[in-house]
């Protein structure tokens, strides 16, 4: 009789690490990242400046693939996935991030159960999605016979194409009692969403881990940075756009101004009067002074006569 072998067998450990400065929502993702892993280990922070050094860790560790959570000003996330230490790794930015926290949904699955991967029929299209699925077997897919997993199947990961980008979900395998067309209650099995879901937007494919020769880029991945800057540059296009339009309104003002009614030019005629009025008094007042200096003269001579 041969025998067969049972127990332990393919020891495969995937570590799960962040960089620094990565925000509070992305470090509960981590989290629930590891819980759907029972084969991860963690370990502390690391530079994001310095992303071999995540070989090294693993290879200490016992580890043969990683997932690093890289996070950019605390507002930006990229996702590594690579196979430690020769590759391939693909960097990914993680979008519509909700951990399971947050989401509060009804489903609840046994802690470090088997799932089941389910993929969409495109991973099968193109070179690039096969190898991306195929490296996502080998994270998360749970090691038979590992010592955390449990010996149940009770939850689905699901990894669906749409719009060049994966969305990952989390359901629960649980069995509810549905009346059929006789009016009898039948047991189906349906799925309930567990959570976390986010949406990774595939960037780069290396041969190496974190470096090597480039496999894949996305040709329509813009990074976020830059999406910011044109929504600043198009705000302020409109508002210099607004600007110019109350300087071309102000001018157009006087365009715009009504013909005189002679109600605007009834009071202008007594400013008329109060004006001539007042040439007639400065008049006056002018030949009274230039009169003036003669008399003095007059008086002057007729006195000097009289000395004579």
């Amino acid at each position: 009789m041969k025998r067969i072998r049972t127990g332990y067998i393919n020891k495969q450990h995937v570590l799960v690490i962040s960089s620094k400065g990565i925000g509070a929502r992305y470090r509960h993702l981590m989290n629930d990242v590891r819980d759907l892993m029972p084969h991860s280990k963690k370990d502390v922070k690391m530079d994001s400046r310095h992303l071999g050094m995540v070989n090294e860790i693993g290879d200490m560790k016992g580890c043969n693939g990683a997932v690093v959570f890289e996070g950019k000003g605390k507002e930006d996330l990229y996702m590594w996935f690579t196979r430690i230490p020769d590759g391939p790794s693909v960097k990914f930015q993680a979008t519509n991030v909700h951990t399971m926290s947050e989401l509060k949904f009804t489903g609840n699955c046994l802690k470090y159960s088997r799932p089941l991967l389910q993929f969409d029929s495109q991973f099968d299209e193109e070179p690039h999605w096969q190898l991306i699925k195929e490296l996502f077997i080998q994270i998360f897919s749970t090691p038979n016979m590992h010592p955390r997993s449990k010996p149940f199947i009770d939850h689905i990961l699901s990894f669906n194409i749409a719009a060049g980008r994966i969305w990952f979900r989390n359901y629960q395998v649980t069995e509810e009692f549905k009346p059929d067309q006789s009016g009898n209650n039948k047991m189906e099995r349906v799925l309930v969403e567990i959570g976390p879901r986010f949406v990774l937007h595939p960037v780069k494919i290396f041969s190496g881990s974190f470096f090597g020769s480039k496999l894949y880029e996305n040709e329509n991945f813009i990074s976020p940075a830059m999406l910011r800057s044109l929504r600043r540059r198009k705000k302020a296009a409109v508002h210099t756009k607004k600007q110019l339009a109350v300087q071309e309104s102000r001018a157009r003002i006087p365009e715009k101004e009504l013909p005189l009614t002679p109600l605007d030019t009834l009071f202008d005629r007594e400013w008329e009067v109060v004006e001539e009025n007042k040439s007639e008094s400065e008049l006056t007042q002018s030949s009274h002074a230039e009169t003036e200096p003669k008399d003095d003269e007059d008086e002057d001579d007729d006195d000097e006569g009289d000395e004579e």
